[in-house]
Formats: C-alpha cells, structure tokens, sequence
C-alpha cells in the first residue's frame, strides 16, 4: 500500500493542495487504508463460504433481511453502499446464516457494479447449494450519484435516490407465489429500510 501512499500525496500535489499540511499529512496513509478495506474481498473465493453445506430435510424458504455491505464504483472508485437481501428454497442442503454475511462480504468489498454483485450472489448460491430457487435483492446508494451526473434535479433528491436490482433463480423466476413471499419477507417487516 506504499505505492497507494505516494500516489494520493501526488493527487493532493496535483490539485494543489500540500501533503504536508497538518490536516493532510496523514490522508495518504488513511486513503490506502480505506482501500486496504473497500478492496480486501478481491483476493477471496466467494465461493468458499457455500462448499462444505450441511444436509437438511428443511424444503421451506430461507430469507436473510438487509444483510450490510460497502463495495467502491469501479467508475469513480467512490463508495457505494446499502443492503443485501437474499431467499433461497433449499433442495437438501443448507449452510450456516453467517455465511451468507461472510459471502456478501467477499462479493462486495472489491471493485463492483450492482447489477454484477446482484447477480454474482445469486449465482454462487444456485450452483453451490442447487436449490429450488434463489432470489437476491440489493438496494443501495452511490456516493457518485450525490456530487456528479447530468441531470438537472435537487442534490437532495440525489442523495436519496436509491438504485434497487434483483436476481431471480429457479422457481423464483417462473413461479409468482415464492416471489411475492420473498418481498414480503424482505420489505413488509423491515423497520432497518432507512439506512
């Protein structure tokens, strides 16, 4: 993160700002730590947290609600950030709730789109844990959004805009009852929706 460092000090250079300004002296160090932490999922194999799933007679819906999570634009390398929510119809296997936190992590934190995130998480679960169905819904704010763009409307109504997508897999995709369950399960009972 040394090259990171020396970097930010010829940006804040650039701008013309001096790097050996009190408040600024540090920010190199801070910024590749921040990237240290928005990008430690690049090096991870989601899939990891999905292989070793347990036996299970359970053929019920499973549905984690507003799962947190931070990944950074890959446009602007700004943050991103919202939640995950995710159901799935297990076929025989299931894996700890945690895992699926620890699998969200691992598909965020590096350099994202949404829509790719959305559909990368619905896929890591159908193929890894093959069950009936798997539906994943990710609603999020982009910092980009709130300082840039070409629209000509109110910052504030900006920085409230979220971007909402969803990936539907299996029964979810051919079947409206499931999907109807899941958004209520996801967004009826969610008092967490204002983030």
């Amino acid at each position: 993160m040394k090259e990171v460092e020396k970097i930010v000090k010829r940006l804040l250079e650039a701008i013309g700002e001096d790097p050996e300004d009190p408040e600024l002296k540090e920010t190199p160090r801070r910024i590749a730590d921040m990237y240290k932490l928005c990008l430690k999922g690049k090096n991870v194999d989601p899939a990891q947290y999905l292989s070793r799933p347990l036996p299970t007679t359970h053929n019920e819906m499973i549905a984690l609600q507003g799962i947190d999570f931070f990944s950074l634009c890959p446009h602007h390398l700004l943050p991103w950030f919202g939640k995950v929510y995710i159901a799935y119809i297990p076929n025989g296997k299931i894996v700890g709730l945690s895992k699926f936190y620890s699998l969200v992590e691992a598909v965020s934190q590096r350099l994202q789109l949404q829509e790719r995130m959305t559909s990368t998480i619905a896929d890591l679960i159908q193929e890894n844990l093959r069950p009936y169905g798997t539906m994943v819904v990710v609603r999020a704010l982009h910092t980009c959004t709130f300082i840039r763009g070409r629209y000509d409307y109110s910052t504030m109504s900006r920085i409230s805009m979220h971007t909402v997508t969803s990936a539907l897999r299996g029964v979810f995709l051919w079947h409206e009852t499931p999907r109807k369950e899941a958004l209520e399960l996801f967004f009826k009972s969610d008092k967490t929706e204002n983030f």
